[in-house]
């Protein structure tokens, strides 16, 4: 893998682990295009979802910071024997229902884990997968606008979410966008329901890169690719930043039916090109 390769890698995952295109589709298309195995990049994957990461933290390092706070101050809570207190604390609520959404994106990558192993490099199941995508996307722009914030949330609109969410380790369904239709449906505001689903892809990208990490240090590394991860993670983090910023002002302006054209023509293009090649 030269720099060409990681660049192009690198900024394919920041963009379209936030916007609503499948990072997953997108880099499964690119390894079979460049002709690259799955093994030899292993670490490299892991280095890009880091990447990512970093993206969210960037963007919402204040939100971040009031919930690792907000634990300390729960435990507090709890230990003096005034409870969990979480209607009374909405940032508290808040870091339950990531908590509360992530259970059941976890059970279900836990679950059909060996499954999507077996599918994940099928262009004929990402393409299916993405025109599925693109109709979710272009229905969801017909739901109406609502202004329930974390505090009207509840627990069973969280637990929707996470599997909505729990969708997406199907390579050609959007993460993002699943998570993001998925808050719409439950009556979250839009921008609410944009920054609820970046926050509850934290642990779904740290659990993703924690599993693969073995594999990754199992498969080695090739010292001559050191540069260009290095480089292709940068990309990765910074198109991840404008990927998420981006992703605020479309939601909130209603376009993301905009999406659904774009993952229709490339799902029906791999979808011609796997019956052909």
């Amino acid at each position: 893998m030269g720099y060409i390769e990681a660049i192009v890698l690198g900024l394919v995952q920041g963009l379209s682990e936030f916007l609503p295109i499948s990072s997953s589709g997108h880099l499964a298309l690119l390894e079979n295009l460049f002709e690259i195995k799955e093994e030899s990049v292993l670490f490299f994957a892991v280095l890009l979802h880091i990447g990512t990461l970093l993206s969210i933290f960037i963007v919402y390092h204040e939100d971040i910071y009031a919930l690792i706070k907000e634990l300390g101050l729960l435990f507090k809570d709890i230990f003096s024997g005034k409870g969990l207190r979480i209607e009374e604390r909405p940032i508290r609520k808040l870091g339950i229902m990531i908590i509360v959404s992530s259970i059941p994106t976890a059970i279900m990558g836990l679950l059909f884990s060996n499954f999507i192993d077996k599918v994940f490099g099928s262009l004929i199941v990402i393409s299916i997968c993405w025109i599925i995508t693109g109709f979710v996307l272009f229905f969801s722009e017909k739901l109406k606008s609502n202004s329930k914030e974390i505090e009207g949330m509840k627990y069973r609109n969280a637990i929707f979410i996470g599997i909505c969410q729990g969708l997406a380790i199907m390579p050609g369904i959007s993460r993002s966008g699943s998570t993001i239709v998925g808050s719409l449906v439950t009556g979250l505001k839009r921008e609410f329901a944009v920054e609820f689903a970046f926050l509850i892809s934290i642990p779904a990208i740290l659990g993703s890169a924690i599993l693969e990490f073995p594999k990754a240090i199992k498969a080695g590394i090739d010292p001559s690719t050191i540069g260009p991860m290095i480089v292709g993670f940068l990309v990765a983090a910074i198109s991840g930043y404008f990927a998420i910023t981006t992703m605020i002002r479309i939601v909130s302006k209603h376009k993301m039916i905009y999406f659904s054209y774009y993952v229709w023509v490339i799902g029906l293009g791999t979808f011609i090109y796997s019956i052909l090649f």
